[in-house]
Order: structure tokens, then sequence, then C-alpha cells
């Protein structure tokens, strides 16, 4: 089949539903989708039969609401379309099912915002989002709330912020003469992964149970010779995203982009950015068949932040933009943004809001496996930033300084050879190092963990926008001296949060001094960052725009430690099961071998050299030692746990990672001096370098 005709196969599009709806209620449900009018539940019977027809002609028996519980999973229920007629039956799916529909919600986080007793709940259909059929059921994508209509997922708040953003962006477009009916943000989200061989990952208790290695000492060839960044895919690398580019394309995931990354088995995936709900559910989904697509390889994909100590850890950058639905972005300089107050407006909110909630931007990415993340391989530090370009940081240098701004204007390159085409400089670079990096006409937030929900972060970054466009339109409505005001206005935004702009090397040694110095937030643990939310401002700016009772917003950061409590928990004890059970009895059997090789060498002659043998026998029994009494002292650190998930979080933080890092730096000396035969684990080379 050709790409054109795969491409979306699996969805229940618009031209499905163009061909399959009378033309009344497709025009009704477009009105919906595109410029955001409530849905006329008149029209939801034709809906459901049109697309309970199209399910079974592509082999449907079931249909499933498909939601996001705050899990950072996705999550469903099956109900076949089988309605009793007589002795018989018949295949339906009423208006009402496909509306909502009433799974249990007793088992799903709550965080304390619904009472255990009141276990129902609610899913309504997302029409936004395109419904599809996968494994013989039609999925229909939902948002969740509870009995008390408090929200339980990730979708339902993320559609109100990217309602906030609407209305808030078209009052400031007013303000400049512009009419729309709607302002989108758009989505982008590159997806970093590691691929391993299935029967490695099976030998080894950490990844299975933990997404990461607990252990492991680095390979005599880690990522230091670059080569494989971008380098040609090994056969049973490329015929996996070969399987996973059709796989989703028939889903309507507009896979682009496949490489290498900079550690050896790491790759990524770049998809085309769509409206972020969609991208939203489609990074969901892409996890999700990533995984099932590698087993039918031999392999298992990886998605945790840091499975591997001393490389490249996995990130999701998300590149975030601003569109009306006439084709204008917002984030779109021009060939002058000097002269262009529109954007030089939007971009100084833009800068104020991730300076004035720089704190619940960093929590919003926190995790146990981002925080091995940040700040190490490849990732931007945990210190929020702004990165302009040499072009607009200029700009924004001459504002703030009164300096006469120079413009820099893009230049023809080329490598001197008559045949060699001529290429355009930018007027700016990019910088990997930064956090938060205008990259055009888009910011990209380089901060998400690769197996991060998409939502979270774009929750908060169309709320803290929002809630920037609406001071700057309550500021500049009715004024009479619109130009003069606008151009004040931004330029004491950009002036009260310059310190947020830095240009320069976030990996530098002098960035974190500098940070403190400036006063920007530091969190480097998700103990440290998460509380940020129960902060007074940072819960009003949610309320303000309709996004999260404050209720909602404490619910979810409760379930943001309790998570991480857990997380930490279960790796110190399969840390500590390992140790006891595999890595202290192996090391053991080794230096009994070796006081076996002494032995025998002394008998058969004194004058036979024993020191090396007896040097590190005697070496690796004082490791093995200590690395035992290092996993007792983690037990009992981890058996004293303090109540609540505020001192408990504190204490896996602080205390038991630093002892988890004691234990695994013992145990990855000893794996270099233990015999490989007695080593009770694959190595990092085998797991690294094992796919061909």
């Amino acid at each position: 089949m050709e790409v054109t005709e795969l491409f979306g196969s699996n969805v229940f599009g618009d031209e499905v539903m163009k061909n399959s709806l009378p033309k009344e209620v497709y025009r009704s449900l477009r009105r919906t989708i595109d410029a955001g009018e409530p849905l006329d539940s008149n029209i939801a019977s034709a809906v459901a039969n049109a697309m309970k027809d199209w399910a079974v002609k592509k082999g449907a028996t079931h249909y499933t609401h498909w939601f996001q519980p705050l899990t950072n999973l996705t999550a469903e229920k099956h109900d076949s379309f089988i309605e009793p007629d007589g002795d018989k039956v018949i295949m339906q799916l009423t208006g009402k099912s496909l509306i909502v529909g009433e799974p249990d919600a007793s088992s799903f986080p709550s965080g304390g915002s619904r009472a255990t007793s009141a276990a129902r709940g609610y899913t309504a259909w997302d029409p936004t989002s395109p419904a599809f059929v996968k494994e013989g059921t039609l999925y229909i994508p939902t948002v969740f709330v509870s009995y008390t209509g408090e929200t339980l997922d990730k979708k339902a708040p993320l559609l109100k912020s990217m309602t906030a953003l609407d209305a808030q962006a078209k009052r400031l477009l007013k303000l400049f003469g512009i009419e729309c009916n709607k302002v989108a943000t758009t989505v982008g989200p590159e997806q970093e992964y590691f691929l391993i061989d299935e029967e490695e990952y099976l030998k080894r208790k950490d990844l299975i149970l933990t997404g990461r290695t607990l252990f492991g000492a680095p390979p005599s060839r880690g990522q230091e010779l670059e080569d494989h960044y971008f380098g040609v895919l090994k056969t049973r690398i490329s015929d996996f995203m070969r399987d996973l580019d059709e796989t989703l394309w028939k889903y309507g995931i507009f896979a682009k982009t496949k490489h290498n990354e900079v550690a050896p088995a790491q790759h990524e995936l770049a998809p085309v950015f769509t409206t972020t709900n969609v991208a939203v559910d489609g990074n969901q989904l892409t996890m999700e068949l990533m995984k099932k697509v590698a087993k039918r390889h031999g392999l298992v994909c990886l998605l945790h932040e840091k499975p591997f100590e001393g490389v490249n850890g996995s990130g999701k950058h998300n590149n975030w933009s601003l569109s009306t639905d006439t084709g204008l972005n917002l984030l779109d300089p021009g060939e002058t943004p000097e002269s262009n107050p529109r954007f030089m407006l939007v971009l100084a909110c833009v800068i104020a809001a991730v300076d004035r909630y720089q704190g619940i931007l960093r929590a919003c990415v926190a995790s146990a496996g981002n925080d091995h993340r940040l700040g190490a391989n490849e990732a931007p530090p945990a210190i929020l930033s702004v990165y302009l370009g040499d072009q607009l940081g200029a700009l924004v240098d001459s504002i703030v300084n009164g300096r006469e701004y120079v413009p820099k204007k893009a230049i023809p390159g080329s490598i001197g050879v008559p045949s060699s085409p001529i290429f355009p400089i930018d007027t700016t670079d990019r910088n990997r190092t930064s956090p938060f990096a205008f990259t055009g006409n888009k910011f990209e937030f380089r901060m998400l963990g690769s197996q991060a929900s998409v939502a979270d972060p774009n929750i908060v970054l169309n709320t803290i926008v929002a809630q920037l466009f609406s001071e700057a339109v309550d500021a500049l409505a009715g004024v009479n001296d619109f130009g003069r005001a606008c151009r004040e206005f931004t330029e004491n935004l950009l002036k009260k949060h310059y310190r947020i702009i830095f240009n320069y090397n976030g990996y530098g040694p002098d960035w974190e001094p500098e940070a403190v110095r400036r006063g920007l937030l530091n969190n480097k643990t998700t103990a440290d960052a998460v509380p940020e939310f129960f902060k007074r401002e940072n819960i009003d700016v949610f309320v303000r725009q309709g996004v999260y009772t404050e209720r909602e917003v404490v619910a979810r950061a409760n379930i943001q430690l309790e998570n991480y409590i857990k997380s930490i928990n279960i790796e110190a004890l399969t840390m500590a099961e390992m140790a006891k059970q595999d890595i202290y009895p192996a090391v053991n059997g080794y230096i009994a071998e070796l006081c076996a090789v002494i032995e025998n060498k002394r008998a058969v002659s004194e004058k036979l050299n024993t020191g090396a043998d007896l040097r590190l026998a005697e070496k690796l029994s004082a490791m093995n030692e200590a690395f035992f009494e290092a996993v007792e002292k983690l037990e009992s650190d981890l058996a004293e746990m303090p109540q609540g998930e505020g001192p408990a979080s504190q204490k896996m933080a602080h205390v038991i990672v630093p002892d988890m890092d004691v234990v695994r730096a013992l145990s990855d000396g000893m794996e270099k001096l233990c015999s490989s035969d007695y080593w009770p684990y694959p190595t990092y080379t085998d797991l690294l370098y094992s796919v061909k």
C-alpha cells in the first residue's frame, strides 16, 4: 500500500467523516473541531452510527473510551458493540455511549481530590481528537472526571488550558486590529529512546522492574567517539524503524524524522507539528506502539530517562508554537522584529511567564527518572532560562540597556567550492544547552523526560502565557496612545524579567553560581521542585485561568510526590534484592576461586608468585564487605520513613538516593575486578552493543 493510502487508514478522520456523515452533521462537527463551538448533542447518534459502521468494517468488535489518568499512561475499558435482538444480536453504538462512559474511578490516583467512597467516574468524548481502530477495538479519545466534577486526567485540564490561551490571545490580537476565530497551540514532541536485545533485557531484574540499570560499570567504549550520532542504522534497528513508521502512519501520527542519537543504542523519532491535544494523544500512542513494534523485532524499547549511567539520557523536546486559524504564527518575528510590536509584546509575555512561573515549569517535568538526566549528559540543567539567539538577544539587550540596536542580517554561506551550493546562514544559532530556547518561530522546551506525558508541560505553558496575555490586555485596553503604551509595557516586562535570559553555555561551570546571583531557582530533585505547586501565586494562576481548582492543583502535586516516593522505593528494594541474592554471593564465589588458586600454587611450589592473586582477593573481599554494609544501611534507612509526602520525598531524595549511589559505586568497582564468568548480569557492553 502506498504511504499516502496507508496514512490515517485506521483513523476516523476528516475524509471518512465527510463521506459517512450527513452534510449538516458533518458541518456541525467540523465547527466544534475547528472553531471550538459547543458540541450539538443532537448529532451524536448519527456520528456514533457512522463511527461504528466504519470501525466494524475495519474488524472492530468493541469500543473503548480511551483516557489519560494521572499515571502518565493511558487507560481503557472495552465494551462490545453487540446488543440483544431477540435470540440474535445486532452491532450498535448509541449517541449516549459515544459521548459519555462510566468507568470505575476508585483505583486511579486522585491525590485526595476525591473521597475513597466516591468511586464513580465519567469519561466524556473529546471530538477534537480523532477516534481510531486498534487491535479490533474502536478507541474514542475522552476526558475523565470524578463523580463530584474534579478532573482525574491530563486531557481535561489540557483542553481547559488551550481554551484559556485561545481566549486571552484573541483579546490581545484585537488590540492590534486582528480578528480570528481561534488561536491554537501546536506541538511537535521529539521522542528519544533506547533499543536493546530482548534476551539481554530479560536477564536484568532492574530493567524489568524499574526501567533502568541500578548497577553497571561503564563500558570500555561509550559515546566518547561521537560516532553513533546520525550514524548508519544497524539492520535490525532500520527494520524496526521502518515497521514503526508504517504503524504510526496508519494511526495518522506524523512520524517524520528518525536517526541514531548520541549514546550507543539510543535513537530519536520526531513528528510534524499538530494541535496540542492531538499531539499529546499521538505521543501517548507512539510510546505504546514503540514498545509493541520493538517486541516484534526481538527488541525492547526503553523509555526511561536514564536507563544507563554515564551516557546520554533520553528526553522529549517540546516544540511549542502559537498560531491563528488564519495562518498567523504569533511567534514569527518576521524580517524586522524591532518594528513588529505585536511580536515583541508576545515575546515579552512568554519571557515574563517563564521567569515568574519558573518553579512550576521545572516542577511539571520532575520525576525520579528525570532527576538523573537533568544537568547530566546532553540535557539542560535544572535551572530555567530562556535562550533568544544572536538576533533577538541583541534586540532585547538594546531595549533593556538603552543601546542602539544593529540588526543582524542573514548572509549566504559557502564552502568555497564553485560547484557547491550557496546556503543561507541563519541570524541565530541553536543552543542545545538551554532548557527553553527560541528556535526561529517557536520555543523548544527541552526539560521533558522521555517517558513523561506531554500534557503536563503544555498545561503549564498555556496557562502561564494566558495569564501574561491577560495582564497585557488589561493594562493596554483603552489607552489613548496605544503604540507608545505597548512599547513601554513591552520594555518594562523585558527589563523586569531580563534575569531569565541566558544566551550562553548552560553546561558551563559558571552558569550555576551566576543563576544563584540572579535569584533563579535550582531545584535539582523532584522532592525540592514539586512543592512549588503549593505556593499561593502558583495555585492562583491555574484558578484564575479556569484550568484547575485549588484542590486539583494540590492533588496533582501530592500524586507527583507519591509517585516519586514509590519509584525510589521500588528501585531501592530491587537494588537490595539484587545485591544480596546475586552480586554479593557472586563476588564471594570468585574470591573463593582466587583463594583456591593461591593454595594450589603454594602446594606446587613456595616459589610461585601469588601476590597478584592475593592482592585482588583482599581488595575484592574488603569491597564486598563494604558493599554488604552499604546495602544494610540502605535497608535500614528505607525502613524508617517519615509520614507525609513532603518529608518522605525529602528523605528519598537526600538520604535514600545517596545511599543507593554508594551501593552502586562499590558494585560497579567490583564488576571491573570480577571474572566475567562469575558476574551475574549482562554488562553494559552486552546491553549496548548486542544488537547488530
